[in-house]
């Protein structure tokens, strides 16, 4: 692999509350105007969980700027990226939050304000890629964000309006929060009902298969047969939603490709080295002129 350029960790300001949180960007630094892929983590992840740095060290090699962004209230902080070192900001998320965060990012990078010089950067190659949760949510993005020129989803949730039974969501209107248990970490992670009330009050804007129908972006939906978390028939609904749609299952693959934090090898797993090279054949496909 040719040695490659690393930002280090980039501060930004979410639009909602000041909040500070962070990205980085791994690149060749050649001169050569590159495409920009910008990463979403899911729900409980970060943009430095696991497989995630190998995985934009690929893309990077590949002739891409690969962006990974620690959306500001997935509780970790600037000093923390890797721990869930705010839970209360974690339990104040939601979906538009998440959403805004992204415009922040791409504004930053559009405005020459990040370090990565302008001669490096085609923006007008911009491609989002997003994991569980973070899949729906670039789902959702491209369908308001006309920069956005592609989008892949890896493992994405399908609808959001679908994800809890009416029990669960009376339960928890009536106590005002749920807690949500972190297997890994032993921790009991608060969610806020605002979270469901941010969702009908924006549910227009929250529509994830109204979002891929009307999607003018190329799109490639991959996701495993084994996924414990998020049922493979999610990506067929999601594939079927549009008509050009591109769909790779992966057989026997979980919710995260085989990869797992810590991720102490040198080597990705063999079902994310097949995520990942479809990815880029599709980007190379759909962006690179």
């Amino acid at each position: 692999m040719d040695r490659l350029t690393y930002t280090g960790n980039q501060i930004l300001y979410s639009q909602h509350n000041n909040r500070p949180f962070i990205y980085d960007a791994r690149y060749k630094q050649d001169g050569v105007p590159k495409p920009v892929v910008v990463f979403v983590h899911g729900f409980k992840g970060f943009k430095d969980w696991g497989t995630f740095d190998l995985v934009a060290d690929t893309f990077a090699d590949r002739g891409f700027i690969f962006v990974k962004v620690n959306l500001s209230h997935n509780g970790t902080t600037p000093e923390k990226p890797t721990e869930f070192a705010d839970l209360e900001a974690f339990g104040h998320n939601n979906f538009t939050i998440e959403l805004d965060d992204l415009t922040v990012l791409v504004n930053h990078l559009e405005n020459g304000e990040s370090s990565i010089p302008a001669m490096e950067l085609d923006l007008g190659n911009l491609a989002l890629i997003g994991h569980s949760r973070g899949g729906g949510l670039v789902l959702l993005k491209a369908a308001e964000e006309p920069r956005v020129k592609a989008v892949v989803s890896w493992a994405a949730i399908n609808n959001l309006e679908e994800r809890w039974p009416q029990s669960f969501l009376d339960d928890w209107k009536k106590k005002g929060v749920v807690h949500i248990s972190n297997t890994r970490t032993g921790q009991e992670m608060p969610l806020y009902y605002q979270l469901v009330d941010n969702f009908w009050k924006n549910k227009d804007r929250l529509d994830i298969p109204a979002a891929v129908k009307n999607m003018p972006q190329p799109l490639l939906v991959i996701h495993g047969t084994a996924d414990e978390t998020l049922p493979v028939q999610m990506a067929h609904d999601i594939a079927s939603w549009k008509e050009d749609a591109e769909l790779l299952i992966i057989p026997d693959s979980n919710h995260t490709f085989g990869g797992a934090h810590p991720w102490e090898k040198n080597d990705l797993p063999n079902d994310t080295v097949q995520v990942v090279e479809a990815s880029i054949a599709f980007l190379e496909k759909h962006l690179k002129k």
